[in-house]
């Protein structure tokens, strides 16, 4: 396979020319001229790095701001931006795309999906592709189970793509009728082709696509999660597909265009946390995975969670970069996890940079379920984050949370990112939302990676879908628990901090309709479940709204679940702060040529804790940072809603500005007539109840 991949680079003058270009300078990111980010995470390599320097450690600390949109939406604004030839594309936190002057933000045209298909549910949007030839320049953007391709000059359907302008990618999957899938995370230009991932609901087999840019016509297709006979399927027990699905790319793609190599990353199985009925190791699910971009075919593997029980998914993109590994440089991809271990692999061989050790992990203390009884760990680098909590890590913030953080810990104990199936109540530390997450991580071309880290303490808990007596509960109560108490919980109090709100208070908010039609759609962070019985969802609402239903399952109840996730809790203090001795949030650089951490430090503040004498904790944060040429690493991400600028060599804060809201996404930075601007998305609405979609650029002053 590598020899045929290197055979055909050379048969075809162009791509070798590439090739040429990429060992050379690829690192410099001269991917068309140096003031555009037009690529999602700013290039193919997702490595977030920009050769501008106008904006430099020296004067940083003059930047002022240039322009702010108001989008007139209010949710999660995730977008990393586009800008190319002085014309901003952007993604609002309802998905219409919108194009602006990049140098004031003055509006140029817009495209709202919801004009073409009606009912579509508003998700998190990362961002958009980009593709242009000679004769046209094309925007692609989705919303629902729709891709779009509009053109850029005006924003107006392209009508030969797909069926109108438009493709519906429950299609083309390989399965039977056409689920409900939805897409948050551009994918990878390559050649004539797109190449992406898809969100997919737990019993839909996940997979990973390459469609033809002008036509919308399916080229290849790869099943990330393997039908029977193919590679993999032989890590899965018998009948497998009847019970399981995921284990499909969300976060993002890496590309290697001169070596035609795509690199994804994957999610766990499904169900996410009882794996009772899929025993095995589960390829290809929590992996990195290199395929062929022109077929698709698998080149290498590595699987960085066996039989995931935990919801670790591989959250953040793989990126590339160029090191000098032991005297010689070498191409790497590096692969970051929940767990804020970084994973290390020569591009083209697969080949681990440092070796990786399997370690036991703590066995089920539930009959029936089984743990696989090894997870890999990288020898190199150390973790970024602490990877067990301690007694060392009771709160220190104060006396009552040094208390109460002490006694749940004695009562409940710790086994790490692997915590053992349990009905008891366990600490699971590291926890579902990192360590890293989709924001990505940063690249600059001395081989050093630069990423933010969450250290926040989650609880753990399987709950039975049965009476104690052995007895089925009722079909609604059921049905909740198996569909629903992962994200909402058993008690239906939610987890607000992490998008998914409180329904024991439904009937104040919602009819019966609008809740029926929600299960139906999906929105926000919640997935359509389309796939459930009207009978069966009725039964569920029967359940939020108090109402006792007769209906009888037909599904044989032996048939569902024995067990159920009770839940994502965060664990806090009574003051609403995170129950761990502080950082709770950090930014990182990591030296990839050496294998060793060259500097952290907290990313976030709770300015009423550093008035109490409490050093700068950090907070927990989304989005990720980008570098550059200048020097300066720049993030939001945090939940104080700044924007900040640090030092790429030390980690030194250079300069901090608000932001209207949260800026939970990555930011970009291009130039216009000479002048180099930063800007990022602003929405809010991860952490707080109140939120906006604004657009804020950064420049320095004239």
């Amino acid at each position: 396979m590598i020899e045929r991949i290197l055979q055909r680079s050379l048969l075809n003058t162009s791509l070798f020319l590439a090739a040429l270009c990429m060992l050379s300078c690829e690192q410099k990111n001269y991917e068309g001229a140096d003031h555009n980010w037009s690529h999602y995470l700013g290039h193919p390599t997702s490595n977030q790095y920009s050769n501008l320097d106008q904006i430099n450690v020296q004067n940083v600390h003059r930047l002022e701001k240039a322009w702010t949109y108001v989008s007139g939406d209010s949710a999660m604004y995730q977008t990393n931006n586009l800008i190319v030839d002085g014309v901003l594309y952007s993604a609002t936190p309802y998905s219409r795309v919108v194009a602006l002057d990049a140098a004031s933000g003055t509006p140029i045209w817009s495209f709202d999906p919801d004009d073409v298909h009606d009912g579509l549910a508003d998700r998190d949007q990362r961002g958009l592709m980009y593709w242009r030839d000679t004769s046209q320049a094309r925007i692609m953007t989705m919303k629902g189970p729709y891709i779009y391709t509009i053109d850029a000059s005006n924003g107006k359907l392209v009508e030969e793509f797909g069926h109108g302008g438009f493709l519906h990618l429950g299609l083309q999957l390989d399965v039977p009728d056409t689920p409900s899938v939805y897409i948050n995370t551009p994918g990878q230009l390559f050649e004539d082709m797109f190449i992406i991932g898809t969100n997919v609901a737990e019993n839909v087999p996940g997979a990973v696509r390459a469609f033809d840019l002008r036509t919308g016509k399916r080229r290849w297709i790869f099943h990330s999660l393997p039908r029977p006979g193919e590679f993999g399927s032989e890590t899965w027990p018998a009948d497998y597909l009847r019970h399981t699905g995921g284990a499909s790319d969300w976060s993002g793609i890496a590309l290697d265009e001169a070596r035609g190599i795509v690199y994804i990353s994957t999610e766990t199985a499904g169900p996410d946390f009882y794996g009772a009925r899929r025993y095995g190791q589960n390829l290809f699910a929590n992996s990195i995975v290199a395929l062929d971009a022109l077929t698709g075919e698998r080149m290498w593997h590595h699987q960085l969670v066996h039989h995931d029980l935990w919801d670790l998914d591989l959250c953040t993109p793989p990126t590339l970069l160029t090191v000098n590994h032991k005297g010689e440089e070498k191409d790497i991809v590096a692969q970051g996890t929940k767990m804020g271990l970084l994973f290390v692999f020569d591009r083209v061989t697969g080949e681990p940079l440092w070796p990786i050790e399997e370690r036991p992990v703590e066995p089920s203390r539930i009959e029936g379920i089984e743990v696989w009884p090894t997870q890999p760990f990288p020898t190199k680098p150390p973790p970024l984050m602490r990877q067990r909590y301690t007694e060392d890590d009771i709160s220190n913030i104060s006396p009552r949370a040094e208390l109460l953080t002490k006694e749940v810990l004695a009562q409940s104990g710790n086994y790490g990112a692997y915590p053992p199936p349990s009905l008891e109540q366990i600490i699971q530390f590291p926890g579902y939302d990192g360590g890293m997450e989709w924001g990505g991580s940063a690249a600059d071309p001395d081989g050093i990676l630069y990423v933010n880290i969450n250290e926040l303490p989650w609880f753990y808990q399987l709950m039975p879908t049965k009476k104690e007596d052995g007895s089925p509960l009722p079909i609604g109560e059921r049905s909740y628990r198996i569909e629903c108490a992962a994200c909402h919980g058993i008690d239906r109090k939610g987890n607000v901090a992490g998008g998914f709100p409180d329904l024991s208070e439904l009937t104040e908010r919602l009819t019966r309709l609008q809740v029926t039609q929600l299960i139906s759609t999906g929105g926000g962070r919640m997935p359509s479940f389309d796939h459930l019985s009207e009978p069966k969802v009725s039964a569920i609402v029967d359940y939020l709204f108090g109402i006792k239903t007769a209906y009888r399952d037909r599904d044989a109840a032996d048939d569902a679940p024995a067990y159920v996730f009770r839940g994502f809790q965060r664990w806090f203090d009574e003051e609403g702060y995170p129950a761990i001795k502080p950082p709770w949030g950090t930014l990182n650089a990591v030296d990839l040529n050496t294998g060793t951490i060259k500097w952290k430090v907290p990313l976030g503040e709770f300015e009423e804790l550093t008035e109490r004498g409490i050093p700068i904790t950090g907070t927990e944060n989304y989005g990720g940072p980008i570098v550059t040429a200048g020097g300066v690493l720049f993030i939001g991400a945090t939940a104080d809603a700044k924007f900040r600028a640090f030092d790429m060599e030390s980690g030194k804060l250079l300069w901090e500005d608000e932001l209207p809201f949260d800026g939970n996404a990555t930011p970009s930075t291009y130039a216009v007539d000479g002048k180099q601007y930063v800007v990022i998305s602003a929405g809010g609405a991860k952490k707080k109840p109140v939120h906006g979609g604004s657009l804020v650029a950064f420049s320095l002053p004239d």
